[in-house]
């Protein structure tokens, strides 16, 4: 019998605890959640108060019945589960289920698993705080209500299986605006100037700079009038300006502002982020990691300052306290930071090594210097003309935090990288090298990436710091939204140049519109959007969906109370469900029409069909033809395809050439697209564009599965002693053919190690 049982959520937290108490402690996890509510139906009785039905998750019965043995023989339970709400009510649940006596359960909560931290909550323990359950109770419920009533709305008016969610739904809003934004952008043109200037200096020294226009031009009319006016041009420095500044450190790490950078800067998905700092925190390696606080303790503070001087020295030092703004911060405590900063690397996997480096790095920055800057502003003046050319530049004067570490944006570029000038005065006169004029394109908005969606939702007051990894997981999973690379497209552009009094004009080429690992909204995530919008505005609009939040937020607090909040949402919401389900059969899934095809003059339209998105040609009233169909590519909007791209979805079958003095014919089949040759289908690699591949690269797959069959078809192995025994290559891998009849190779067994004997053996055993 055991005097402790300490009740955590992970195995992971309960072996790196039980490294801290003593032997009369059992440390014992309950995986997460051990109930939830009930499937069956709708799990919330509406008239009695919302009170929600519970039941013991199936995959944890097990655990629940050895929680209870333990329970029973302990005399005292602490409950440490982690120190948010969801962590307040799997303790609550605990409770519950285990029908712990009040008496001697004990509540304990740390925001870091140190010795120090576990054994100070030991000594300070509370009880379970309700105003923290029932904000849970009360997001679960309101979410459950938000699904169960209109995920039937759109079943019946827009297609089978689809669901709908309060947070996720509104962050799919964001996508496809996003996207309708993208869509209606108009591109125009203009003409980015840079000169390449010399300067002499009084010793004879040679120094070159740059400096650009400070103006767009709309047309290249206008851009070949600047060159030509610069031809004869002197140019002047007309005003220096220099400005001492700094740049302060970011702050400390919240689970958002990590999502955000760890995206940028280490290319890990949201969801990716939190499951490796989950480990870190189970570790005890970090503070916990869901958290809206910018705060760090006193005893944090000191440490770091100490790991600062001894790192880098004293003027590297400065003691910051940075105030959390968020409101309603429902996690104070304190920042994600490392448990013990002089800890600067840690054992792990790669990524837990990357993302602990991070942490460690910003939370060193938070308390170093500011960075001492001086920024100059140069403007040159071209003789007779009212345009100037700027030239910018940057000296660090002194490094101070960014020593150790530097802030990444979501429009990094090399654009935006500033030079170090040389000295120049009022009066100097540089010479234009070279000036040349480059057509530019205005960019449309970018799509979002995970990182900048979290940022925007957290603009918004939308979700908190546990919500963002499972709602981009959800509406990726649920199709609504996909995360994906575009290789982009080439594009032209002119090029004017000055150069030796002579203007050069160049045709150019650039890829333009690359992605890598951006969301953009399907065509059932646009319907469904347009949908809920026209029939559910409440739900869909931002304010409210911040304003629930907040609403959480008072629960929390104890000043609202979470029965009056779900009653106030519900008797708005019920009657637009009722209402839905009255209406009209929705319009937003109608089919689009495009034009016609030149080649029978029949009408081509894009629709969302049973399997996806397809554009189809014919199939009017009337029509005695039956209708063609051919699947979008990825990546194809049913909103924004044209009729030129839907038509190229009809090329295929494409004839591609003759091989062997047989025809190459490239398609698309239930399998993916294939190349099919003498009556034999080959695959494409993922690689290949059926609608672009070329008969060389055909030719190169037919042959490479040649060689694979080939190689499949030789036995591996055969025996002098039994011409008629064989151990082969099949379809379901290797199996035994011995006159004309086929035997498995039982599991485990090498196939090309077996002996004579062994092989009979089998075969044996398989008559009987």
């Amino acid at each position: 019998m055991q005097d402790n049982l300490v009740i955590v959520e992970s195995p992971a937290k309960a072996k790196t605890i039980e490294k801290f108490l003593g032997k009369d402690y059992i440390v014992k996890s309950s995986f997460g959640h051990i109930r939830d509510l009930s499937k069956k139906e709708l799990g919330i009785d509406i008239q009695n108060n919302f009170t929600p039905h519970y039941e013991i998750s199936p995959d944890k019965k097990k655990v629940v019945a050895e929680l209870e043995k333990l329970a029973k023989s302990a005399k005292t339970i602490w409950l440490a589960s982690d120190e948010d709400r969801e962590g307040e009510a799997i303790s609550w649940h605990l409770s519950q289920v285990l029908n712990l006596d009040p008496k001697t359960t004990k509540r304990i909560v740390f925001h870091e698993i140190t010795k120090n931290a576990i054994l100070h909550a030991v000594e300070n323990p509370r009880s379970i705080d309700m105003n923290l359950v029932n904000a849970q109770q009360a997001r679960r419920i309101l979410d459950r209500l938000v699904g169960f009533e209109l995920s039937p709305v759109l079943w019946k008016k827009i297609k089978p299986s689809l669901s709908a969610g309060r947070v996720q739904s509104v962050a799919v809003r964001l996508i496809v605006e996003r996207e309708r934004e993208i869509m209606a952008f108009q591109s125009t043109e203009y003409y980015r100037v840079v000169a390449d200037f010399t300067l002499q200096d009084a010793q004879g020294k040679v120094s070159n700079f740059k400096a650009e226009l400070n103006k767009r031009l709309a047309t290249e009319q206008e851009a070949l009038a600047l060159l030509e006016r610069c031809k004869t041009a002197t140019f002047k420095v007309l005003h220096v300006d220099q400005k001492p500044s700094k740049r302060n450190p970011p702050a400390p790490f919240t689970t958002s502002t990590l999502q955000q950078e760890a995206g940028r800067k280490l290319g890990m998905s949201v969801s990716q982020i939190m499951s490796v700092a989950q480990r870190l925190y189970e570790a005890g390696y970090i503070t916990y990691m869901r958290t809206d606080s910018v705060n760090l303790s006193g005893q944090a503070i000191a440490a770091a300052k100490e790991e600062v001087i001894r790192e880098f020295g004293e003027k590297y030092s400065e003691v910051r306290n940075f105030k959390t703004k968020t409101k309603g911060a429902q996690e104070a405590h304190e920042a994600i930071r490392p448990s013990y900063m002089n800890r600067s690397e840690i054992d792990g996997t790669l990524q837990e090594k990357r993302l602990y480096n991070l942490i460690w790095k910003r939370t060193m920055a938070s308390q170093m210097a500011s960075a001492q800057i001086e920024r100059t502003v140069v403007d040159i003046e071209i003789e007779g003309a009212p345009e100037r050319f700027v030239a910018t530049g940057e000296v660090i004067k002194f490094d101070g935090f960014l020593r150790l570490y530097s802030e990444s944006t979501e429009d990094d570029t090399p654009e935006s990288e500033t030079a170090i000038l040389p000295v120049m005065q009022v009066g100097d006169r540089p010479e234009a090298q070279n000036i040349t004029a480059s057509q530019r394109f205005t960019q449309s908005p970018a799509r979002y990436s995970e990182a900048s969606l979290v940022k925007h939702l957290e603009e918004l007051g939308i979700g908190r710091p546990s919500t963002y990894a499972p709602t981009i997981s959800t509406i990726i999973t649920r199709g609504y939204v996909v995360k994906e690379n575009r290789d982009g497209i080439k594009r032209e552009y002119l090029q004017l140049k000055l150069d030796k009094g002579k203007v050069s004009r160049k045709i150019l080429s650039e890829q333009v519109g690359k992605e890598k690992n951006k969301l953009s909204p399907t065509d059932i995530g646009m319907i469904v959007t347009d949908y809920l919008d026209e029939q559910f505005t409440a739900i869909m609009d931002y304010n409210f969906t911040a304003t629930v939040e907040k609403q959480f937020d008072e629960i929390a607090e104890g000043t609202k109370s979470w029965v009056d909040m779900l009653n106030e949402f519900y008797s708005a919401f019920h009657p637009k469900v009722d209402q839905a389900l009255e209406s009209q059969p929705v319009k937003s899934n109608q089919p689009r029409l495009l034009g016609t095809d030149p080649k029978s003059g029949k009408p081509v339209l894009v629709k969302v069909g049973r399997f996806g998105p397809v554009a189809q040609i014919g199939g009017a009233e009337g029509d005695p033809d039956k209708p063609r169909f051919a699947s979008l590519k990825k990546g194809q909007l049913v909103a924004s395809i044209t009729l030129e791209e839907a038509l190229d979805l009809f090329t295929l079958p494409r004839h591609i050439g003759s091989f062997e003095d047989k025809e190459v014919v490239i398609g698309i089949g239930k399998f993916g697209p294939y190349v099919r040759h003498d009556g034999k289908f080959v695959s494409l690699a993922r690689t290949d564009d059926p609608y672009t591949i070329e008969l060389s690269r055909a030719i190169e797959l037919i042959e490479e599965k040649r060689q694979k069959d080939q190689k499949g078809k030789e036995p591996i192995q055969t025996f002098p002693e039994e011409p008629g025994l064989q151990v082969l290559n099949g379809r379901y891998g290797p199996y035994i053919a011995f006159n004309g009849k086929n035997y498995r190779i039982p599991k485990g067994e090498d196939p090309a190690t077996l002996t004579l004997e062994q092989i009979r053996e089998i075969i044996a055993k398989s008559k009987k």
